[in-house]
């Protein structure tokens, strides 16, 4: 038992917040022509960005790739042990590496340093040992130096992979405003994600089509268009022309309607009890702008209708809380 108190754990860790946090803020004033450099040959690369580190800035290396990857610069990670026993063939000439080593004097990178120069692949290190092995056969160094480390012994990777990572993702992010990449870009990275589904998800890809829409003709009696709604299950049924022409909507709130006026289910046609303007969308809008329309005007179902204003689905709030998209 140490004796530690929640105070003293409370402490240590804002000495760690602040250390790292300060590690990040020295980084800002530190960017200069190099950095410019770097994005250059990012942009001009026409291979992919092979991104490597051994240990914990390893998992730096792996989480930057995977940042860059997603953000329209295509990256991958290397293992730089396996990268000497047959996994440089991954890298070829139009490719380019980034490495990540504090010391700038990682044993698994240093060895792979005459192979990446014979391929003549552009090398951009991130490091706090600029006039490093590492550094000094680098096209670009990217100086992430601390003070210190927030592990009290000064040894634990702490703060250095925190400058790491910061200065990987201000690199990402200089790459992906250069592109012009955009939400829609990142969301088809991210297709399972609720972004992508909100920015790729349309309303063809959800509604009911062909025979699972609702529909019954204005002539229908109501209780005719009760047996459509309760077989299709949507809680509302279209009311549609001869030529398949939305002329209506019925919805358990016109049916309360209809009941408050004590009208005969079986004389009373729907053109009679139906709301004629109703909510409608088109069937390549946004499955996002269905939901703020249902949002909006506090309803729970929408039907769908080409340029012609003919029926051709149908959707309500379940089917857009099933596909994740609210």
């Amino acid at each position: 038992m140490t004796g530690a108190t929640p105070t003293d754990y409370r402490a240590r860790a804002r000495r760690v917040l602040a250390i790292e946090a300060a590690a990040i803020a020295d980084l800002g004033p530190r960017l200069d022509a190099s950095f410019d450099r770097a994005c250059e040959l990012c942009l001009a690369c026409r291979g992919r960005v092979v991104v490597t580190g051994m240990g914990k800035s390893g998992h730096i290396a792996g989480k930057i790739a995977a940042t860059l990857a997603s953000t329209g610069t295509p990256a991958f990670f290397v293992h730089p042990g396996e990268a000497s026993h047959g996994d440089l063939g991954m890298i070829t000439p139009q490719d380019l590496v980034i490495a990540i080593s504090n010391s700038g004097e990682t044993d698994e990178l240093v060895t792979i340093l005459p192979l990446l120069k014979r391929l003549g692949v552009p090398l951009i290190t991130l490091t706090g040992a600029p006039r490093s092995t590492l550094g000094g056969a680098s096209t670009v160094v990217l100086d992430i130096g601390v003070r210190e480390e927030a592990c009290p012994l000064n040894l634990a990777p702490t703060a250095s992979t925190t400058a790491a990572l910061a200065m990987g993702d201000a690199l990402a992010v200089a790459l992906l405003e250069s592109r012009g990449f955009t939400r829609e870009d990142f969301a088809r990275a991210h297709p399972g994600g609720s972004l992508g589904r909100r920015l790729l998800l349309r309303v063809e890809d959800l509604m009911h089509q062909g025979d699972a829409i609702p529909r019954v003709s204005p002539d229908t009696p109501l209780a005719g268009g009760l047996v459509e709604m309760s077989r299709k299950g949507l809680g509302m049924t279209a009311v549609v022309d001869a030529a398949g022409r939305l002329a209506g909507i019925f919805t358990d709130g016109d049916l309360r309607r209809a009941l408050d006026r004590t009208v005969d289910i079986h004389a009373t046609p729907m053109s009679a009890v139906m709301t004629p303007r109703c909510r409608t969308i088109g069937p390549q809008a946004l499955a996002a702008e269905a939901v703020r329309l249902l949002e909006q005007h506090k309803i729970n179902a929408l039907v769908v209708v080409d340029d012609e204003g003919r029926l051709v689905g149908a959707l309500n709030l379940h089917d857009l809380l099933r596909a994740g998209v609210m």
